[in-house]
């Protein structure tokens, strides 16, 4: 009797060591199962605002640099970044979202800080080598981008101003090596994110290479960018490149050259500049960098017509041609997560473009910016 409870005994308690393990093995499984999804999902982004204020000119936002977001006077907003995505092993999404100033500017052709998208887009790993992106992402042309986390000056610079924001479209990204890369893509007219009003687009190509110290890519972008028989189509060649030259010295170089043909029997307009991008890591928390430019547009490839009212990022002569030198040195100090960006700005162009303090017409203008922008 003894030793038939003893066998029974020792039976349950198997029963439930074996059942105890199954349990533990589902519950790790359930943990390590969601750890997985949970790991494959990301909340990032950042908030950003500048205060910025013109040497010997106005300070009424009449008088500005004619780029992109840092040009208003005093303190001011630049924007909120949220930015979620999912990153599975053949597929994911990007939600990038903004809302104030600099992402109103951002997708302009929005009408109005009500549209917060700045990319929404899924893709697809198809092999080790193909990928595929469908939806709405920020341009793959020039070395500066929307959100400040991925410039290191915080004023913009005339190259990115006026080439593509964002394209909505399909592209291909092909793996060819470890170093070599391409990519193709058709996709709306520029910025035209949310739909396409004219039953156009525009092809798109890149190659690009890179190594351990640094990379570079040649761009490629041709298509009407209008209504068909009023405006021609636009060709744009672009090169950025960037290299680390030693543990605490970097050279970026971005140059770009834009065409778009006449419609009747005028010439071509447009715009070409060059920008050198050195930068110097003087500690651990603090570099500095210079952003040289060079920007011209010929035959009045930024003037833009309304009615009565004619208007350009910096003024042209008779022939419609104009030309900008812009000199940036920006200072970036981290603390945490949090970066202090100073920088000084001297535009000079070869047409009167500003207002001294006297309201007169001048061709320079100089100004302070000292930005902030928290990455979390």
């Amino acid at each position: 009797m003894f030793i038939m409870k003893t066998k029974t005994v020792t039976m349950l308690l198997k029963k439930i060591c074996l059942f105890s393990l199954g349990l533990i093995s589902f519950v790790s499984l359930a943990q390590e199962e969601e750890k997985k999804w949970f790991d494959n999902f990301s909340v990032n982004g950042s908030v950003d605002g500048y205060f910025r204020y013109n040497l010997g000119a106005q300070n009424d936002n009449s008088t500005a640099p004619g780029t992109s977001f840092a040009n208003q006077s005093g303190f001011a907003l630049g924007m909120a970044n949220v930015i979620l995505g999912y990153e599975g092993e053949k597929v994911g999404f990007v939600a990038d979202l903004v809302y104030g100033p600099r992402g109103e500017d951002a997708v302009f052709l929005s009408d109005g800080s009500a549209q917060i998208v700045n990319q929404l887009y899924a893709y697809w790993n198809v092999s080790e080598k193909v990928k595929l992106t469908f939806g709405n992402f920020n341009t793959y042309l020039g070395y500066e981008v929307i959100s400040p986390t991925g410039n290191f000056n915080y004023s913009t610079s005339y190259m990115f101003s006026y080439g593509p924001f964002s394209h909505t479209g399909l592209k291909a990204d092909f793996a060819i090596n470890d170093q070599w890369s391409a990519m193709v893509a058709i996709m709306n007219p520029t910025d035209y994110t949310e739909n396409n009003p004219f039953d156009t687009y525009i092809f798109g190509a890149q190659v690009g290479y890179s190594a351990d110290n640094g990379s570079a890519y040649l761009n490629f972008r041709y298509g009407n960018e209008g209504e068909p028989g009023q405006v021609g189509p636009t060709f744009q060649a672009d090169l950025t490149t960037g290299w680390d030259v030693s543990d605490k010295f970097y050279l970026g170089v971005n140059a770009t050259y834009l065409t778009t043909e006449d419609q009747g029997d005028g010439d071509a307009s447009g715009f070409y500049g060059v920008a050198l991008y050195p930068q110097y890591k003087a500690t651990s928390n603090f570099s500095i960098g210079l952003r040289g430019e060079f920007f011209a547009q010929f035959n009045g490839g930024l003037v833009v017509v309304d009615g009565t009212d004619v208007s350009s990022p910096f003024g042209v002569d008779d022939e419609l041609d104009g030309t900008v030198f812009a000199t940036t040195i920006t200072g970036s100090y981290d603390i945490g997560n949090l970066t202090l960006k100073p920088e000084l700005r001297l535009d000079s162009t070869s047409e009167d473009s500003f207002l001294d303090n006297d309201g007169d017409a001048t061709k320079s203008l100089s100004s302070f910016v000292l930005g902030a922008i928290y990455k979390f």
